[in-house]
């Protein structure tokens, strides 16, 4: 019985811990959003520095808003973070491209997806199982 209740904490832990990672990710991606969909300033001048039109904005902020609402949905998380990988994957090359720096500006977007399959790694057996190396 003891060791039933010890794994049940473990796994509300972990689940847990799931939430908040996915939820950092979760915020900073929907302010991402949010500055494109406004058309703030510092999201036209930084769209355009990386090589970008500022008419693209709202094409960046819509593949951004299925991308949010796929991860969101439980059932359809893993393809959220699927589509996520390649958006930042785009960010990435963006970025290089340029010639930004590499801690801060290039390796930035695999913080960010190193929060999103974190996060759902910890709260979805579903991943879990499909990285977890077959047993012998």
């Amino acid at each position: 019985m003891a060791a039933t209740s010890a794994a049940s904490a473990t796994s509300n832990r972990r689940r847990w811990a799931g939430r908040i990672l996915s939820a950092i990710a979760v915020l900073f991606l929907t302010f991402d959003m949010a500055i494109k969909l406004s058309g703030a300033k510092e999201a036209v001048e930084g769209t355009v520095q990386l090589g970008w039109q500022p008419h693209h904005l709202p094409i960046l902020a819509a593949i951004q808003v299925v991308c949010l609402i796929l991860y969101i949905v439980p059932r359809t998380a893993p393809l959220g973070a699927v589509l996520w990988t390649g958006y930042l994957g785009g960010a990435i090359a963006t970025h290089l491209r340029v010639d930004n720096p590499l801690f801060t500006h290039i390796l930035f977007p695999i913080y960010v997806a190193a929060l999103i399959w974190g996060g759902l790694y910890l709260r979805d057996a579903r991943v879990r199982n499909a990285i977890r190396a077959p047993q012998a």
